[in-house]
């Protein structure tokens, strides 16, 4: 391959990239055509992307990034999976497509990742995909601030409906009268 070729493949990886903080590395090795493009579709359902890299040249483009750690020692093919939500929804759904009770994608293995600057072996992954997922720690935060005031509000009604009750009663018993 000529240096013109690498030199447009390195900044197409660039641009690929660009902004990304945290991707996991998985192995396609031996899949077909078939299972390759069903599982570039179900990824990409879920808005994430995969893609097959040449080691040293992604290497080069992602150098002074911090997806760097994740090409300096990688040996052997691999691609690159990366978007979705946030990380953790990226790795449930590799875990997901590897523990495929049909073993659909039966080559198809996790090879590690990088989370906030951390390299993951494939257990780490694992691990990742088990971690409550951007929607759910939202809601979990929201609802710990919501907390207080329901409780308040509880406390603040809970005295009211009573008088209310005993108002409704007391005019229900002046109007049989």
């Amino acid at each position: 391959m000529s240096r013109y070729v690498k030199g447009i493949i390195i900044e197409y990886y660039r641009q690929q990239f660009a902004g990304v903080q945290d991707a996991l590395l998985v192995s396609v090795q031996g899949l077909n055509g078939n299972q390759s493009t069903e599982l570039r579709r179900r990824l990409r359902e879920r808005g994430i992307r995969l893609m097959v890299v040449k080691n040293t040249l992604a290497r080069l483009a992602t150098r002074d990034t911090p997806l760097a750690p994740l090409f300096e020692n990688l040996q052997g093919p691999a691609a690159v999976v990366w978007g979705g939500e946030d990380i953790v929804s990226v790795a449930k759904a590799v875990v997901e497509l590897v523990d495929d009770k049909d073993k659909r994608f039966e080559p198809f293995a996790i090879r590690g990742g990088i989370v906030d600057g951390t390299l993951l072996d494939a257990e780490g992954v694992r691990q990742v995909s088990k971690w409550p997922s951007r929607q759910e720690l939202i809601a979990q935060v929201v609802s710990c601030l919501l907390a207080p005031f329901q409780q308040l509000a509880a406390c603040i009604q809970g005295p009211g409906a009573a008088l209310a009750a005993c108002i409704k009663r007391k005019a229900e018993e002046d109007s049989t009268e």
